[in-house]
């Protein structure tokens, strides 16, 4: 049907509304300023400048400006510019980031209000004006946009219609910032060369305060987002010249921010111990379904035109019948030729939906790229780019969700083409959010497997980190600058820098002249140190990735039916280790105690007389050494009060018989001179604490079988913690309800000490009740149990610790959560940072000390135990001169300095002797007999110097094979490529002379494909046979 049946039918309209409401969709405001660097990327632009120009005259004071040097457009691209959603960059294999033919319009539009374009190109130079303010002020709702042209070389106009460009200039005129034609003219001139394009945006957008979104002023050499705070945020997400520097994965395009240009990366040549792995799916089809739906619908209507035109064809000529003129002929042949002409189109056009259909069904592959960010650790995460351009930064998946520091540090780079996800129109999202997803999820796989395969949890995380500079348990504290950290970083990182004039990408070699050297903006080959790379002749060499791979752990129905059990039984067990807590505040909640909490199976003291010690934890590192501590608390502040395995064999003593006994030891005192513990007033809490299922000692337990005790005039008041079996009474934690009892009679209490060392071994626990106050004092003068006590007492202090356990002879992160005190040893519950499969549990319960744990760094304030976060005071008498204790003097140190100093120098020697460079004018012998004092003259200086330069000549000598041996490689890959093409192009045309004697033979034959001749010549000699 014709166009013109529809001219009475109402068309949709685009108001100028729509131009602010379209620059809604960038949230982000780099975000649109990538927008317009996008576009002069995709003109093939080498060089792009971003600045500001002060002109207090307009919104914001400044201008923002984009100057390339790409292609350019002229008077007829530039006007499709205007048509929202129009683009000549839409096809599916196109590697050129514009899709959507609507990033100029939104992004500048995001910046500020209006806009104008100069671009120069085939000797024009067009202007455009996108103004929301000459829309606004004449009260139009229609987008007019001003296209003027001129000739490039006598600057004359280029029009048919002089009145339509005098209305067009005057409208630039009056609400541009340039208001004349030479001011236009200036604008054109600072488009260097023939071809190229300007674009101006002004009257920016303001934020509540009335200033600028964007700081121009801050820092001369960037652009920053305005009042955003450094601290907690990503430097892409503030500093444009950051953005900048990874919008593109290979980028080769120069950016320049206020005249300095920006030191564009190659993320996968920042990273230490880069790994590549091949990742292939058949998930992503959502996009490819669309182009096989649009292939489809191409065939249909080119089949259409190619059917219509065959028969309109033969319809002619069976009119013209027998009619041989010669006009008849030329008509009738025209037709025919339209009609294969047609019918070649739609040829080509079902191959191409065939082709597509094919690659539908194919798996889709990527290339996932990990490396450590060993310069800033705390920027991880993946980067995934779309047609080499940024779309999502930092994004966490895998084992980095846990927030552990599993794969902490760690860089992923991943670009994906249009084919297998297509870009929000933003560019800061993907359409399909299912299948991002599914890539997120794939890459976390891919991270866990990389971070097995670099092995750095094995050496341990701390450690590594600490190699280069890390020393902080902060994770976002920056490295050390000490310069040997400095240089042990880039010795890992080469140097990688473009080109200013060929762009080619250059690795420089390591010299330490060049640790955190600032390269000139116009660095060129020819400043190259590695002479195969000084010259812009020489190829670009390829960076050397080695390739990982994935490995799956595939499991048998019966190995995830025993999983599943394991983990039921886990969960049932979770409840019978909950505790109950009964709190017990007078004598006569004692009584209402349960009768298994009161009963003891006797002989249960020759196994705790009798229990072994306890294996001492391995020594702390210095991370733990040198962290800062609580101050120590006195004596008495750790002193409380538990009901553990007691060491007696007389009969038990039930609840009712406690309060005769409490008045028999009451009695005891008066006769003793002893430190008395208060445990608290009349309204102090005692809490017993029972395991379901388990029998638990009574307090009275604790306090019986003086024949298996012994008391020792120690100034010390033990603490226990709660253990596990155990009925434990806790002291309150008041400072004011605590006190030191003290007896003033000496000469009694030395009477008394004397004849108890004879008597007494073990245990004496004494418990006095106050009638007046209710109060419950309890002296613990266990002089041979203080160190296990005092252990038990550390042990809680664990609560927090980040270790490293070995499961199944992998290392895995962790923190202590609980802490239980076993019959030989202490034990850790440790609760896994991350586990990469099902197989292994979430947490563990492990030996401490043992081979199977180690420290990593201090534990957390938030998880250390709630006794070891509260310094208790307590009101602590004068000693008397019976509590002084005599401190024996250390005999296990070295007899005297002297000894000290000798062993020192002799290592010194040793060391000296171990690396000293060749050429060095002292040699092994002298400095054998070399004597302290000349060891303190040594040139130590110059020492270094010359066993650096001889390491740097070894490693350079390295570096020179390798690159000897590559290069042979790449040779004999060159040589072996032309000898497959020679063979292959031989093939071909044996091919081709077959098909020609088979059609000479056989002239009906049709062979179109290879294929189809090979299956004829084997079905030839199949039959000859």
């Amino acid at each position: 049907m014709a166009l013109a049946n529809y001219s009475s039918l109402n068309r949709a309209q685009l108001t100028f509304e729509y131009l602010h409401t379209n620059s809604t969709t960038h949230e982000f405001l780099f975000g649109a300023l990538a927008e317009l660097v996008d576009n002069a990327r995709d003109a093939d632009a080498t060089r792009i400048d971003i600045y500001p120009e002060q002109r207090d005259d307009l919104r914001g004071g400044f201008m923002l400006c984009f100057l390339d040097d790409g292609t350019g457009m002229d008077s007829n691209e530039a006007a499709s510019v205007i048509q929202f959603g129009k683009s000549a960059k839409r096809s599916p294999e196109s590697t050129q980031i514009g899709q959507y033919g609507n990033g100029l319009k939104s992004g500048s539009m995001r910046i500020g209000k209006d806009f104008i374009l100069f671009t120069k190109k085939d000797n024009t130079m067009t202007c455009l004006l996108l103004s929301r303010t000459f829309h606004e002020e004449e009260g139009i709702d229609e987008v007019i946009v001003p296209l003027p042209t001129w000739n490039a070389q006598s600057q004359e106009p280029v029009t048919d219609n002089m009145e339509k460009f005098a209305i067009e200039t005057e409208l630039i005129y009056k609400y541009s910032p340039f208001k004349s034609e030479q001011e236009v003219m200036e604008q054109f001139n600072k488009i260097c060369g023939e071809k190229g394009t300007l674009v101006i945006i002004f009257n920016l957008k303001l934020m509540d305060n009335g200033e600028p979104e964007l700081d121009v002023t801050s820092d001369p050499r960037d652009i920053q987002m305005a009042e955003t705070s450094p601290e907690g945020t990503k430097p892409e997400r503030r500093s444009f010249r950051a953005y900048a520097a990874v919008l593109y994965i290979d980028p080769r395009m120069r950016i320049f921010i206020n005249g300095h240009k920006v030191q564009t990366k190659r993320l996968s040549c920042c990273l230490y111990k880069p790994r590549m792995y091949k990742y292939t799916s058949n998930r992503f089809k959502t996009r490819a379904e669309q182009e096989v739906k649009k292939a489809e619908h191409m065939v249909r209507i080119a089949e259409e035109k190619a059917r219509e035109a065959e028969s309109k064809a033969r319809a002619l000529e069976l009119r013209l019948g027998g009619d041989l003129t010669r006009e008849s002929r030329v008509m009738l042949r025209q037709v025919q030729n339209s009609a294969i002409t047609m019918r070649r189109e739609a040829d080509v056009k079902r191959r191409i939906k065939d082709a597509k259909q094919r690659a539908l069904k194919e798996p889709k592959e990527l290339n996932f790229v990990f490396g450590v960010n060993i310069e800033q650790r705390e920027l991880d995460g993946m980067f995934i780019y779309n047609c080499s351009r940024l779309i999502k930064m930092y994004e966490k998946v895998g084992p980095q969700l846990e927030g552990g520091m599993a794969c902490g540090g760690v860089v992923g780079v991943v670009d994906v083409p249009y084919l297998v996800l297509e870009p929000t129109h933003n560019k800061q999202d993907f359409a399909d959010a299912k299948e991002y997803r599914h890539l997120l999820k794939a890459m976390g796989e891919h991270l866990a497997q990389y971070w097995k395969d670099v092995a750095i949890a094995q050496r341990g995380i701390i450690k590594f980190w600490d190699e280069f500079g890390y020393l902080s348990a902060n994770w976002n504290q920056p490295p050390s600058s000490e310069l040997r950290y400095k240089r042990r970083r880039a010795m890992e990182i080469p140097t990688t820098i473009q080109c200013d004039v060929c762009l080619k990408w250059r690795t420089l070699p390591f010299q330490l002249s060049s640790v955190e050297k600032n390269y000139p903006d116009s660095w060129v080959c020819s400043m190259n140190p590695d002479p195969e790379q000084d010259r812009c002749e020489a190829a670009e060499q390829k960076q050397k990735v080695p390739l990982g791979t994935l490995k799956k752990d595939l499991k048998s129905q019966e190995e995830k039916q025993k999983q599943l059990a394991e983990k039921i039984r886990q969960q049932q067990e979770k409840p019978e280790t909950l505790q109950k807590t009964t709190p017990v505040r007078s004598q006569a909640d004692l009584k209402k105690l349960a009768p298994e909490v009161t009963t003891q199976p006797a002989g249960e003291n020759t196994q705790s007389l009798t229990r072994p010690q306890r294996p001492r934890s391995p020594p702390l590192p210095d991370v733990i050494k040198n962290a800062p501590s609580r101050p120590p608390s006195s004596p008495l502040a750790k002193s409380t009060m538990q009901l553990k395995k007691s060491s007696s064999a007389s009969p038990n003593i039930s609840t009712p018989k406690l309060a005769s006994m409490l008045s028999r030891e009451e009695a005891s005192t008066s006769r003793t001179h002893q430190h008395t513990l208060t445990a608290g007033k009349s309204n102090s809490n005692l809490k017993t604490h029972a395991k379901p299922g388990t029998t638990t000692k009574p307090l009275s337990a604790a306090l019986q079988n003086p024949k298996s005790s012994r008391e020792t005039p120690s100034p010390k008041a033990a603490k226990v913690p709660a253990v596990k079996k155990s009925a434990t009474v806790k002291c309150p934690q008041a400072s004011t309800t605590r006190k030191r009892i003290l007896n003033t009679s000496e000469d009694e209490s030395e009477e008394e000490e004397e004849h108890k060392k004879k008597t007494k071994r073990g245990k004496s626990v004494a418990v006095k009740e106050e009638k007046d106050s209710s109060e419950v004092v309890v002296e613990l003068t266990d002089s041979a149990g203080e160190e296990e006590l005092a252990e038990l007492k550390k042990s809680q202090k664990d609560k927090g610790l980040h270790v490293e356990v070995r499961v199944n002879k992998e290392w895995f992160t962790g923190r202590v959560t609980a802490v239980e005190m076993g019959k030989h040893a202490v034990r850790w519950k440790v609760k896994f940072d991350y586990v990469p499969t099902d197989t292994t549990p979430r947490d563990r319960w492990v030996e401490k000390g043992s081979e199977d744990v180690r420290l990593m760094k201090p534990p957390s304030p938030e998880y250390q135990a709630p006794d070891t976060q509260q310094e208790e005071e307590v009101i602590v008498a004068e000693p008397s001169t019976s509590d002084c204790v005599r401190i024996e003097p250390d005999t296990t140190g070295p007899s005297s300095n002297h000894e000290t100093v000798d062993l020192l120098v002799q290592i010194l020697r040793n060391c000296l002797r171990y690396f000293l460079p060749p050429n060095f004018p002292i040699s092994k012998k002298e400095l054998s007999s070399m004597s302290s004092e000349g060891l303190l003259a040594f040139p130590l200086k110059e020492y270094f110097r010359q066993y650096e330069v001889g390491l740097q000549n070894l490693c350079n000598s390295y570096q020179t094979r390798a690159d000897a041996r590559a290069k042979a490689c790449e040779e004999n890959l060159r040589n072996s490529e032309r000898k497959l093409k020679e063979t292959e192009e031989k093939l071909q045309k044996l091919r081709t002379n077959i098909v020609a004697l088979l059609q000479k033979v056989q002239e009906d034959i049709d062979i179109n494909t290879d294929d189809e001749l090979d299956a004829y010549i084997e079905d030839l000699i199949t039959k000859g046979d």
